[in-house]
């Protein structure tokens, strides 16, 4: 039997009418990982609009938020901000299912669609992967471990500027650096934000390939020491503020909000704000998305 494969990450990132002509309903079975810049979600929604307007049923088969349900954290996208990394006016960390997001998605970008969501069976908000009894398999290529999965809503911010995030090592997302960093000035600084959660040593490390690719690159090799009290957005921050204070224009972060997605944030960060002072900038739109956010909620915590 000849059925036809179509990227949607090549010439189109949405389905075309013909690639669905002879379809009754399209079927979403992918992993997602929690994080809003992730783009599986980009890609459901997308298809999502080509379904509603194909007139055909969306079936999403749910499947766990490896990093958990219950927290929820960051700075929500801009209006008028979204894009393929940034599909939904969501915080970086959601604490949703893909399943949760599509009925939010159908809801709040009005969409006329026959939505099934498949719900899973046993799974708790509170759950951590290992409990699930699944085996972990490489979403992505760089997405290789649950702690990966952890850092990424806040290491993962860094990658649009010039910082490498450890792809082209054997542990992306876990280590990040670059040749003009002072590893050890860095890691002493940050010790002193006192951050729950999360350890790390300095290390000097050499990409295979991707950015710095066969150059000696110095910084932070992170580890999880309590995930429940692991804020990984708000490293994130507190590593861009740092990268900022020590550094200078050593670091390059003129597209860093390419995908932070909160110019107020950004801007605060750039003028050289604490974690302290730019938190609040977007506490009140992060507690009104919690509160919707109850209206899609299928699993207990």
């Amino acid at each position: 039997m000849n059925v036809p494969i179509y990227s949607l990450y090549g010439k189109t990132r949405r389905p075309t009418r013909e690639m669905l002509a002879s379809l009754e309903v399209l079927v979403f079975d992918i992993q997602d990982i929690g994080t809003r810049f992730y783009t599986y979600i980009s890609t459901m929604g997308y298809a999502m609009e080509a379904a509603a307007k194909a007139g055909l049923r969306f079936v999403v088969l749910d499947r766990p938020n490896p990093i958990g349900g219950v927290a929820v954290e960051g700075p929500l996208l801009d209006p008028g901000g979204e894009s393929f990394v940034g599909y939904h006016r969501l915080p970086i960390r959601h604490g949703m299912t893909i399943g949760e997001l599509a009925l939010l998605f159908r809801e709040e970008r009005k969409l006329d669609l026959d939505l099934v969501v498949i719900p899973m069976e046993g799974w708790r908000r509170s759950m951590d992967w290992e409990q699930t009894g699944l085996r972990w398999i490489n979403p992505s290529p760089n997405m290789r471990s649950v702690p990966a999965a952890f850092f990424y809503p806040g290491i993962g911010l860094l990658e649009t500027t010039n910082i490498s995030v450890g792809r082209g090592t054997n542990s992306p997302f876990e280590v990040f650096g670059a040749p003009w960093i002072d590893a050890f000035r860095l890691a002493t600084a940050l010790k002193e934000r006192n951050l729950a959660g999360v350890a790390f040593e300095p290390v000097t490390f050499v990409p295979e390939s991707y950015l710095f690719a066969g150059e000696k690159c110095h910084g932070l090799r992170l580890s999880i020491t309590d995930r429940r009290q692991l804020q990984p957005v708000r490293l994130g921050l507190e590593i861009a503020i740092l990268l900022r204070k020590l550094f200078g224009e050593a670091w390059r972060g003129e597209s860093y909000n390419r995908l932070l997605g909160n110019q107020k944030v950004a801007e605060a960060i750039e003028a050289g704000k604490s974690y302290e002072e730019i938190e609040p900038l977007f506490q009140n739109e992060l507690q009104e998305f919690k509160a919707r956010r109850c209206r899609y909620l299928l699993y207990p915590e």
